[in-house]
């Protein structure tokens, strides 16, 4: 006998009542759905059903006055019904929320799993039992949502004002063999191996603890940017075998492109389509399956997916992984979508290269020669960050900075790119040749005073070391409680950790403290082997801010033409030890020590 329809799964599970009424596409996931009706107490249109009879989409509208509630689908064959359950829930008042981030913020970058450990209840949940192993370092290592609950007055404390978390979707409940046929195993530890864009990792913890997260944070002033990522699913996501459409994915398991990384054919007006193909369609790293964004039912999903994170948590930003291997009218309809829903709400893409030309083509905020804005309010400045690597490490001249800097008219808005020092996809800072705590500090310090949203990698605070992939994401010192020693107190951290930590506790307050630090236009002044100044400058304040970056002391002759500062004005160090220096006939002349700072108000 023919078995009646079956449903494992319904995405959205929920949507939040909104006061002008909203139409979804429901995705239910089962068995037996072949020629299925659907009943409902909302309104719906006619189904459409997979041929394998495993999906079916329709739609469901929840007119103006939806009150919250449960508001199950019914589906029907011949063979028998099933409830598909299905909720509406209260919207979270908007005051707080949603807020965005701007060049008034300085970002940290958290990988749950490695920050601290607030329950270790979840360290090794029923349904994914064996992943956890602080010994492996591709293994999961406990941290959690409640860690991060428990550090958020350390983190107030540094000056921070928001949080990035690396992803948090249900990754797979199994080890990971992709690369090797020895491979001994490993995790989705870092979160970018989704199997449910609608589920939480149960080693972090849970929607509802997400969402206290989100909600403390807010209540000291800390937003969050939420890690996406739509441009492809882990290797165990259940579309690889059963897709909901025939072209969910580009390719198949069997059968697929790899991404051969050549963004450049992107921007490239003399590019053809067939050159762009791998790039666009090409499964990241030769594992990862592409989603296909051309198929209306994939865009459909992501944008939902993408407002019901942020209606459900009240986050104030995304970080959108892989941004470039996406079509780019999917993200205008993407960021449409979303600023229609949250005017204020921010978007940070990843564009992982060091030219500027390339990196700037994909800021929104204006169509480019292919008649697309993207709708991206902001990028990673790879560019920037790989000169800050260099001079800050004495590899190259400190005038590299100001070379990077000089692109910047690329941009439709410098000031809204993310500026760093490290990040979890490459070695830390303290790993690299030559690196020492001063340079680490003397980076910090150009973070803080120069154009851009600055961010600080988890543990950088402290100068953590870590080479590539997974050295660079080790656990912070005292997130456990076997830890050996406490890195979030004092009495736990190294002369120079506390020195390092403190100097930037200084650096954050004078930012915050400074109109000009934070949206000054930026003026460069003297920029040389060894040494860098430049103004920042609004209508009604001024910084000065010179790097000596020689192993030795110097005296500068700084002209002022463009900083605002006039004849007679004495300028005073508010951060270092520099001696106080008077501008006389549009210029100053100022002496700082070796390998030093200063920061003139």
């Amino acid at each position: 006998m023919a078995a009646g329809p079956v449903v494992t799964k319904v995405e959205p599970p929920d949507w939040v009542a909104g006061r002008g009424g909203t139409s979804l596409r429901i995705l239910v996931t089962g068995a037996n759905l072949a020629g299925a009706a659907v009943d409902a107490a909302l309104p719906t249109g006619p189904p459409l059903v997979s041929g394998s009879g495993t999906h079916l989409f329709v739609d469901l509208k929840l007119p103006p006055g939806t009150r919250p509630g449960q508001y199950p689908l019914t589906i029907r064959t011949a063979e028998g019904a099933s409830q598909a359950p299905f909720a509406v829930v209260a919207p979270l008042a908007p005051e707080g929320r949603f807020q965005g981030f701007s060049s008034d913020d300085v970002i940290y970058l958290i990988m749950p799993d490695r920050f601290a450990n607030g329950d270790p209840s979840n360290d090794d949940p029923p349904s994914s039992r064996g992943l956890y192993d602080r010994a492996r370092p591709r293994y999961y290592h406990g941290g959690d949502f409640q860690g991060i609950i428990q550090h958020l007055p350390y983190l107030k404390s540094l000056g921070i004002t928001a949080l990035w978390l690396t992803p948090i979707y249900d990754n797979a409940n199994r080890l990971t063999r992709r690369e090797r046929q020895d491979d001994p195993g490993f995790t989705d530890y870092h979160g970018y191996g989704a199997v449910d864009y609608y589920a939480v990792e149960e080693h972090f913890g849970t929607l509802d603890k997400f969402r206290e997260l989100v909600d403390k944070a807010h209540s000291l002033g800390i937003r969050i940017i939420q890690d996406q990522v739509a441009n492809h699913t882990g290797p165990f996501h259940p579309w690889v075998h059963d897709p909901p459409t025939p072209t969910w994915l580009n390719g198949s398991e069997a059968q697929h492109l790899s991404n051969t990384w050549r963004i450049w054919t992107l921007m490239d007006p003399h590019s053809t389509p067939q050159m762009q193909k791998s790039t666009l369609e090409g499964w990241f790293a030769g594992i990862l399956p592409d989603l296909n964004q051309n198929d209306p039912e994939v865009a459909r999903y992501l944008i939902q997916n993408s407002l019901w994170w942020i209606g459900r948590t009240g986050i104030d930003g995304i970080r959108q992984d892989t941004l470039p291997y996406v079509p780019r009218q999917f993200w205008r309809e993407w960021t449409g979508a979303i600023k229609q829903a949250y005017p204020a709400f921010r978007v940070v893409g990843e564009v992982f290269n060091t030219d500027p030309g390339l990196v700037s083509f994909f800021q929104g905020g204006t169509p480019r020669f292919d008649g697309v804005d993207s709708g991206v309010d902001a990028l990673f400045d790879f560019p920037l960050q790989a000169a800050i690597f260099k001079v800050f490490t004495g590899a190259a001249p400190t005038r590299n900075l100001s070379e990077v800097l000089a692109h910047d008219s690329l941009y439709v808005d410098a000031n809204q790119l993310v500026t760093f020092v490290d990040l979890h996809d490459q070695p830390r800072f303290m790993s690299g040749q030559n690196a020492t705590f001063n340079g680490l500090e003397r980076a910090f310090s150009f973070l803080m005073t120069a154009r851009g949203i600055p961010m600080i990698y988890y543990g950088d605070e402290i100068g953590m070391t870590g080479g590539g992939d997974p050295d660079n994401r080790r656990d912070f010192p005292g997130g456990w409680k076997e830890d050996r020693r406490n890195a979030f107190e004092a009495a736990g951290r190294s002369a120079d950790e506390e020195k390092l930590l403190r100097q930037l506790q200084r650096l954050t307050r004078l930012r915050a403290g400074s109109d000009a630090l934070r949206r000054g236009r930026m003026v460069n002044l003297v920029a040389e082997d060894n040494a860098y100044a430049f103004a920042r400058v609004t209508g009604n304040a001024r910084a000065v801010v010179v790097f000596n970056n020689a192993p030795q002391s110097v005296t500068l002759h700084i002209p002022l033409a463009g900083s605002g500062v006039a004849d007679g004005a004495m300028l005073e160090d508010c951060y270092g030890a520099a001696p106080a220096a008077q501008a006389h006939n549009g210029a100053v002349d100022v002496r700082l020590a070796p390998h030093t700072v200063a920061i003139y108000r």
